[in-house]
């Protein structure tokens, strides 16, 4: 197991610390719902430094983006960052990433951490056009701060306006006397923030900087854990639970990542256009508890007569809604908003209907 640049702190402020992705990470600190709330109403730091990062680069580098990536990375301009994924060769999903045009012929890929391993395997063996790679991952540190709260607590750290980097954008320079350091907002929580990707070496002052700048905004650690909560409060995916290996873009509901343009060729292409075109047998869709109950992941769905159309993928308590969530596959002919669906938790079946995303809407 390996240490990020922050477990000392996380241990000194009584963090759960577990293994995940082969990294000791903090789980949670005072608990999930009071960080959740800390996180939407103020600021809060994630440790999120297990991250994997690689490095495209050279006359080619575009080229390869196109052919792995389902977004179409030809649209994005320096400074610019998209949300895409790497199509597999049998309908699934190698992984969801972030796309970042760094530079001329520069691209930075960011990665799952439980993925990376596989994903640098994926990135080498498509690399037929012999553009320029590097895995990065263990050279890279990143912190997300997030919640509405986050520029008034970081401003005083950097001369680079935080007003000015809008959603899905980024800046380089000077943080916390540290140069060099990506600014960036593409956010995983709906709560507004950024995150800071940087040297580990340079991990100590840049977490000490931070929580000195927001105590007058009283700046809290966060855990994974509250991270979960918090993503899928916007119905956002997470690999492994939502996507994976088996399960199509356009299955998803990420049609919009994927891009069937014609200057764009793309692994498995043809075979996700025919799935957007033809239609899909099942799909990702959130729903919302009626009765009282929280579902879980591998819970069966089923609809008013007792039979099986799909299965929770992920699930949770919303701390906000205060009412159980969930999103999961369903069956084609049960997904319409508002069909009333039940999951099955042991021997109940509770009731809970199909709603639109996002289930937080901010006030």
């Amino acid at each position: 197991m390996k240490n990020t640049p922050f477990t000392i702190f996380h241990r000194e402020m009584g963090a759960k610390i577990s293994p995940f992705a082969g990294y000791y990470m903090p789980i949670k600190y005072k608990g999930i719902n009071e960080e959740h709330i800390a996180v939407r109403n103020g600021v809060g730091v994630f440790d999120v430094s297990h991250m994997g990062e690689f490095w495209i680069r050279g006359e080619k580098a575009l080229d390869l983006v196109q052919k792995i990536t389902s977004n179409d990375a030809s649209k994005l301009k320096v400074g610019k960052v998209q949300y895409s994924c790497f199509p597999n060769e049998k309908g699934g999903i190698v992984d969801d990433l972030l796309v970042y045009h760094y530079g001329n012929n520069e691209y930075l890929l960011v990665v799952n951490a439980s993925n990376i391993e596989k994903d640098w395997s994926w990135v080498k063996q498509q690399n037929t056009m012999n553009a320029e790679i590097e895995n990065a991952s263990d050279n890279v540190a990143q912190l997300a701060i997030q919640g509405p709260k986050t520029i008034a607590a970081l401003q005083s750290l950097t001369d680079i306006n935080l007003e000015e980097i809008s959603y899905y954008t980024f800046k380089v320079g000077k943080f916390a006397s540290v140069d060099n350091v990506i600014i960036s907002a593409t956010g995983y929580t709906g709560a507004g923030g950024f995150e800071l990707y940087f040297d580990p070496k340079y991990g100590e002052e840049i977490w000490k900087a931070i929580f000195k700048a927001g105590e007058k905004e009283n700046i809290k650690a966060i855990g994974l854990a509250a991270r979960d909560t918090l993503r899928l409060e916007m119905g956002f995916c997470l690999y492994g639970n939502d996507i994976n290996d088996e399960t199509s873009p356009i299955e998803a509901g990420l049609s919009w990542i994927t891009k069937f343009t014609d200057n764009k060729n793309f692994i498995n292409k043809e075979a996700l256009l025919s799935q957007k075109k033809n239609g899909v047998e099942k799909r990702l869709k959130a729903f919302e508890m009626i009765d009282r109950g929280i579902p879980r992941q591998h819970y069966k769905i089923l609809d008013v007569n007792g039979n099986e159309i799909g299965e929770v993928t992920s699930g949770t308590m919303s701390p906000m809604l205060k009412k159980g969530i969930g999103m999961g596959y369903i069956k084609k002919g049960n997904w319409k908003v508002g069909t009333e669906i039940f999951i099955k938790v042991r021997k109940k079946q509770l009731k809970a209907k199909i709603v639109k995303l996002p289930f937080y809407k901010k006030n």
